[in-house]
């Protein structure tokens, strides 16, 4: 066969190019047999050793994460080396060639560096673990991945952030103990303040049973007198990320309770009002 005045023969052709596709294919339904299968080994060992040792389950999820995102690089690895050994590439050149070129981008290549080595003490102190609810510099929200060289934070708007490791200097981890249930409620200057902290206290009462609750509620006290309100504050105890929650049952009860007992809960108008008045 000529093309072009040059000789070809296919039957030759064929012989080298099929055995080589037949070798890609079975590599490529070899990968995606794989990648699934050894996924699901490491889910099941993550667990297993989870439950021996009483780790927790953000720590299992963590960790499960990172394996599994290191044995899909390891894969993707081999594949590449695989595919280089049946077209008969030879890797030791390449290799070679690799290590110069990664020697002389070496320099600025630091930044990545700095993000392996900060992320291996992040997973080795524990300061971060999926699910956990971080601040992290700017960043405020639920840890959804933590790798080796980024950590992804979702905020509660929804925005996805991706952080450089390198970048994570100080965390603020809101995910490691009971967490406190603030709210400050105003009334007005001329209403009875032990009425009003007695109704508080009732009100308390009813949520001490709830097993949100850790510690508390309490009604402490007065929190601050102004000149047409003064602020009284209730604080309890409350498992980890119930706080918002509870915060938000215990206004609607205090201002169902003081509405109840003819407490009046002043409004910004009304002081306005009230100033223009005087």
């Amino acid at each position: 066969m000529d093309i072009f005045g040059i000789s070809f023969d296919l039957s030759n052709i064929l012989g080298v190019v099929i055995p080589i596709t037949l070798k890609i294919v079975f590599l490529i339904l070899a990968f995606i047999i794989l990648k699934p299968i050894g996924r699901k080994v490491i889910e099941k060992t993550i667990q297993k050793t989870g439950k021996s040792r009483k780790v927790s389950a953000n720590r299992m999820k963590t960790l499960e994460k990172l394996l599994v995102n290191l044995y899909s690089y390891i894969l993707i690895f081999l594949f590449i080396v695989m595919v280089f050994a049946i077209l008969n590439i030879p890797i030791g050149p390449l290799l070679a060639g690799a290590g110069i070129v990664g020697l002389a981008i070496g320099f600025g290549a630091q930044g990545i560096v700095s993000d392996v080595v900060t992320g291996f003490f992040i997973l080795l102190e524990r300061q971060l673990e999926i699910d956990d609810y971080v601040t992290v510099g700017e960043f405020d929200g639920i840890v959804e991945e933590v790798g080796l060289r980024t950590t992804k934070i979702r905020a509660f708007d929804g925005t996805l952030n991706f952080v450089p490791n390198r970048f994570i200097e100080g965390v603020a981890n809101h995910s490691r103990g009971n967490m406190r249930a603030l709210v400050d409620i105003s009334i007005s200057y001329h209403d009875n303040i032990d009425k009003a902290i007695s109704v508080l206290e009732h009100v308390c009462e009813s949520f001490q049973t709830d097993d949100r609750f850790k510690d508390g509620p309490n009604c402490i006290g007065v929190q601050e007198i102004g000149t047409y309100n003064t602020i009284l504050r209730v604080v309890g105890q409350t498992e980890n990320g119930l706080q918002w929650e509870c915060e938000r049952d215990l206004r609607k009860q205090m201002k169902e309770a003081f509405e109840a007992n003819e407490i009046t809960i002043p409004y910004p108008h009304q002081v306005y009002i009230q100033e223009k008045q005087d």
